[in-house]
């Protein structure tokens, strides 16, 4: 099957992390990937099969973390007609399945223990037993695991197995975040970008203006390559039909001003006081009642007959001002920012600032 992604950077920690890989390839040892999620663990086991000598052969792929523990074994070992309630006939497993080529394990550190036990003996003898036989199977597999844990660390807490540890770690790849990657974040962005633009049948490619260039080398990319490849295809196609450079990122898909709003706690009219008794608390439980509350302690404050603090009677004025604006634009934080000439990002920011919430 052919890949619609590629393992694409510059950097010296991504290079030598795919270079590792490259050496450990033609060698018939098992091989640990580690890494966060969205960082390419898939893309580098590929890489490890198809430059082996096992690239004409199955590469099978079994996400542990996808299945209940109650059926990891049967599909990873197979299982005999009858040999459980809905086992109906027999089914080869995932090692018989991966016959003479690569199986991929990710999230490996999810496995249970009773599973971690018959992958060490598959591994360490190249043979396996379906559930509810008692017929070993010869396998000749090469194993490539992959996790965002930390193993040995499981393995202090009794969480993982240390000889199955042993028996995976021949060779360790640990692929860096992308925050550690700053070099090849444009070079990532124009190839997603470049390819989403083919896509939507442009005629040309416009490009990043510098300021969204910026924003995208100074996020943090908590996702890795597989938001970026998301908040740049997103900004293609919304910016379709407009002239010059892109120049609009959003990088939370689900932010919007009209968005359903957190749970706020309702006032406590029954707050106890030392004494006995009770007092309403003074909190703002609404956006409308945020609003007033500063728009009451600007007009104190913004006095300049009796100004006491300088810095306090600019924040609260420019937090009366920013909440009159959304007030006027019914919370609709773009059309604010548009009467207040500020762009979206920074009235977010100044929002965030003040600890208004919208």
């Amino acid at each position: 099957m052919e890949r619609h992604v590629q393992l694409i950077g510059q950097s010296s920690s991504f290079l030598d992390a795919v270079e590792r890989a490259s050496r450990a390839a033609p060698l018939d040892r098992p091989v640990l990937v580690i890494g966060e999620r969205g960082t390419g663990k898939e893309l580098i086991a590929e890489r490890l099969h198809h430059l082996s000598s096992r690239w004409d052969g199955p590469l099978i792929i079994m996400n542990c973390a996808a299945l209940p523990e109650t059926l990891i074994e049967a599909e990873l070992f197979g299982h005999e007609a009858g040999a459980f309630t809905g086992a109906t006939k027999a089914r080869p497993g995932r090692f018989e399945e991966a016959n003479g080529g690569t199986l991929f394990l990710d999230e490996l550190a999810t496995l249970s223990s009773p599973a971690q036990d018959r992958l060490l003996r598959a591994i360490e003898y190249g043979d396996v037993t379906r559930i509810g036989s008692s017929r070993p199977v010869r396998v000749d597999v090469r194993v490539v695991a992959a996790t965002n844990e930390h193993l040995p660390r499981l393995v202090e807490q009794g969480r993982f197995r240390a000889d199955l540890l042993d028996r995976l770690s021949f060779e360790v790849v640990t692929l860096p975040p992308l925050r550690h990657r700053q070099s090849d974040i444009p070079v990532l962005a124009e190839f997603f970008a470049r390819r989403m633009a083919v896509e939507l049948g442009w005629e040309g490619w416009p490009g990043f203006s510098e300021d969204a260039m910026a924003r995208l080398q100074a996020y943090a990319w908590p996702g890795n390559v597989r938001e970026l490849k998301n908040v740049i295809e997103r900004a293609v196609y919304r910016w379709e039909g407009r002239d010059g450079p892109i120049g609009e990122i959003q990088f939370d898909p689900f932010e919007a001003p009209w968005g359903p709003l957190e749970p706020r706690p309702v006032a406590n009219e029954n707050r106890a006081l030392p004494g006995g008794g009770a007092v309403e608390s003074e909190e703002p439980t609404t956006v409308v009642e945020q609003a007033a509350k500063a728009m009451e302690a600007a007009s104190h404050a913004f006095d300049p007959g009796s100004c006491a603090d300088f810095r306090l009677a600019v924040a609260e004025y420019e937090k009366a001002i920013l909440a009159a604006a959304l007030e006027k634009c019914r919370w609709n934080q773009r059309q604010a920012a548009t009467a207040l000439s500020l762009t979206y990002d920074q009235l977010r920011h100044a929002l965030r600032r003040h600890q208004i919430q919208g």
